[in-house]
């Protein structure tokens, strides 16, 4: 009787019923995923609050990494050591209205879910707008990753419009 040499497959390995039982292993598998009789995953409907919010959250993730990439540009950090601002040279004025450009959106995210229906639809088509508009003349002009968030920005805050606009008759509160 000679022992199995090393690297030899067990007999039962390469055995017909072996792969049968792996081949119908698997469709069961398949058929299992696919069966309507099974219960698909839970996808409930999210409220249009939370879709707003998570959309402006979006929006400030993208201005946060915009602008922070935008510091490598060559330059850009001798021009702010030397005074030059988001908007000119640096001045308190041009710091407030850049704060105020930034606080609108961050508060967007709470009031989103904070406001009644009525008054949350009109601020986020409003703010939605606004916000849309300021970012097709900004992101214009700027360097090809600017652009790609500009376009990223555009579509999240086109979506809270569209959103807000088409907000449930149902969900008014």
């Amino acid at each position: 009787m000679a022992g199995k040499e090393k690297g030899e497959q067990n007999s039962t390995d390469s055995h017909p019923a072996t792969h049968l039982r792996i081949v119908a292993s698997f469709k069961n598998l398949r058929c299992a995923t696919e069966s309507p009789n099974k219960p698909a995953l839970s996808d409930p409907k999210l409220p249009v609050k939370l879709k707003l919010s998570a959309l402006w959250t979006s929006v400030m993730f993208c201005y946060i990494y915009a602008d922070y990439f935008e510091l490598f540009k060559p330059g850009r950090l001798e021009g702010i050591i030397a005074g030059n601002g988001p908007i000119g040279p640096t001045t308190q004025g041009g710091l407030v209205v850049a704060s105020l450009v930034l606080a609108i959106p961050s508060v967007m995210i709470f009031l989103s879910i904070a406001l009644k229906a009525t008054v949350n639809r009109r601020v986020n088509i409003t703010f939605g707008s606004l916000y849309t508009v300021i970012i097709m003349f900004t992101a214009s002009r700027n360097w090809a990753f600017m652009k790609m968030y500009g376009v990223v920005e555009v579509v999240l805050t086109g979506l809270v419009v569209w959103y807000a606009w088409r907000w449930p008759k149902q969900e008014a509160d």
